[in-house]
């Protein structure tokens, strides 16, 4: 059996990807890792939770000794690291924790896992000959585009906030340990994702929840700033064919081919609340404008055509059903 750890899986991506995976993957198992900080929610794991193929362990990526217990305890033959402190806002007022994290905690489970499957003895080593370290990244990395254009795997790293910065720090830590030590890795790099269990901190989320409280939908500045938006389980399904099939060494990037401004997201979630959960006047009455983001890219946009004609993913959700599906399930949630 292939034991693969798992760190952050109670965040957002995690959460959706590891019901995904072991629905997938009968002879796989999984130990999630995560400390359940604020943005983690062991409730979006639920479906699992007795799964024999399932453990949860709480702990830091950063507690190097844990760690290693656990590769020792599990003989792991990958890792796919989520783990990671995710909201730009964040990392504004409070960039230590995004150093601590996703520099720190990245560095500590990769050096971990090389030592592990490169230094250990001879049998070790048989049983690691295709051990695998994923790391999962983000396209802010590349900073900001025009008017024009795709980020693609060769586009130099130019990011803007601690948080991108923090990020681009852990990607190219990952590729040192393929270019210096040999590590099997694989880096991906996502454009925004969307879709169940999302923290209401980000920006469909809020929507949906502020609208349905009757509260002021907050935008930033002119909400003209364009996202390319990925639906969650499309990701999942990248994440998987790269870390069964990637080449080594190499990132593959993901996107869901969706480009749209924040207040054409806004508009478009308004619109669908005005059909399936109807009130005396249109929600997009409450569509605010506030003072814009330090720093604030103007437009992301990914070009995922190597993993499409490397890999043979392509993305099942346009924006308009995986946003339907999105707010339906947060309908559910708030028993509406």
């Amino acid at each position: 059996m292939q034991k693969i750890l798992i760190t952050g899986g109670a965040g957002f991506i995690g959460a959706n990807f590891i019901p995904y995976f072991l629905k997938n993957n009968s002879d796989h198992y999984i130990v999630n890792l995560d400390l359940l900080t604020y943005a983690g929610d062991l409730q979006n794991l639920e479906e699992v939770e007795n799964n024999e193929h399932y453990n949860f362990v709480k702990g830091d990526i950063c507690n190097r000794k844990l760690v290693e217990d656990l590769f020792k305890e599990h003989q792991f033959n990958g890792v796919i690291h989520f783990a990671a402190e995710s909201h730009v806002d964040n990392s504004i007022k409070n960039p230590d924790a995004f150093i601590k994290t996703n520099i720190n905690g990245t560095f500590t489970v990769l050096d971990v896992a090389k030592k592990h499957w490169l230094d250990s003895s001879n049998n070790y080593k048989e049983a690691f000959k295709n051990a695998r370290f994923h790391h999962i990244s983000t396209d802010e990395v590349y900073g900001t585009l025009g008017e024009e254009g795709l980020f693609t795997e060769e586009t130099l790293y130019a990011p803007n906030s601690p948080y991108s910065a923090s990020k681009a720090s852990s990607d190219f830590l990952v590729r040192s340990y393929f270019h210096t030590y040999g590590l099997n890795v694989i880096t991906t790099n996502c454009s925004n994702n969307y879709g169940p269990k999302q923290h209401q901190e980000k920006l469909i989320p809020t929507i949906i929840g502020k609208a349905i409280a009757g509260e002021d939908i907050p935008i930033y500045g002119d909400g003209k700033n364009i996202r390319d938006w990925l639906y969650v389980l499309d990701h999942c399904n990248a994440i998987e064919l790269a870390f069964k099939k990637g080449k080594a060494g190499e990132t593959y990037n993901v996107g869901g081919n969706n480009e749209h401004t924040n207040l054409f997201i806004a508009n478009s979630i308004c619109a669908i609340l005005d059909k399936v959960y109807p009130k005396k006047n249109s929600y997009k009455q409450q569509i605010t404008f506030v003072k814009d983001r330090l720093g604030h890219d103007f437009r992301y946009a990914i070009d995922a055509s190597k993993i499409e004609r490397e890999l043979g993913w392509k993305a099942n959700e346009n924006f308009q059903s995986g946003i339907e599906k999105t707010i339906h399930w947060y309908l559910k949630k708030l028993n509406i």
